[in-house]
C-alpha cells in the first residue's frame, strides 16, 4: 500500500476513557461507532492500509472496526504495529485473548523491536506515523502522554488529523 492510501491511530488506554474497561457504556459505543463512520468515510476517499498499534482501549477499538470494515471491503488491510514481543503478556486474560485474536486477523505484523525499552512505544507510533498519510485520533486534550506526542508528531510531519472527541 502506499503512504497516501495509509491511516494510523492513536487513542486513549482504558485509564485516561471516562468509562475505563466498561465498553457497554453508552459513551463507549458512542465512540466505537464514531469510529466506524470515520473508517467508513476513509474508505470511500481511498484508505484501504490501516495501522494499529495494538494497545489496550481505543487502538484495539480502532482495529476491530477496521477488521468489521474489511468485512464488506475485502481489499482493506490492517497491519498490526507491535511495539516489542510479550505486549500484552501481563493485561487480563480477557484482553490478551482480544489481542491475540486481531493479531492473528491482521493482514500485517509488525514487530518494531526485539526487546521492551522505555522509548519503544515512542518507536512504534513514529513507524506508524511516517507511513501515513492521516492519522485518526481520540484525544482528551491533556498535553502530555503517548496520543498527544504522537499527534504533535504527525502534525509536524504533514498528516491530516481528526481528532474523535471523548464524550
Amino acid at each position: 500500500m502506499t503512504r497516501e492510501q495509509t491511516c494510523c491511530f492513536t487513542g486513549h488506554r482504558p485509564g485516561k476513557l471516562p468509562w475505563g474497561f466498561d465498553e457497554a457504556d453508552p459513551r463507549c459505543l458512542a465512540l466505537k461507532g464514531a469510529i466506524a463512520r470515520e473508517l467508513n468515510g476513509l474508505y470511500r476517499r481511498g484508505f484501504r492500509h490501516f495501522l494499529s498499534g495494538m494497545a489496550q482501549g481505543c487502538d484495539l477499538y480502532f482495529a476491530e472496526g477496521v477488521l468489521a470494515l474489511r468485512a464488506s471491503h475485502p481489499d482493506v488491510t490492517l497491519e498490526g504495529a507491535v511495539p516489542f514481543p510479550g505486549q500484552a503478556d501481563r493485561w487480563p486474560e480477557e484482553e490478551r485473548a482480544r489481542y491475540q485474536s486481531i493479531l492473528d486477523r491482521c493482514d500485517y505484523e509488525t514487530l518494531v523491536q526485539q526487546r521492551y525499552d522505555r522509548w519503544c512505544m515512542m518507536r512504534r507510533n513514529r513507524y506508524m506515523v511516517d507511513r501515513s498519510a492521516r492519522i485518526l485520533a481520540v484525544y482528551n486534550g491533556v498535553p502530555k502522554g503517548g496520543t498527544a506526542q504522537t499527534l504533535a508528531y504527525a502534525l509536524r510531519k504533514g498528516l491530516h488529523v481528526t481528532i474523535l472527541e471523548l464524550e
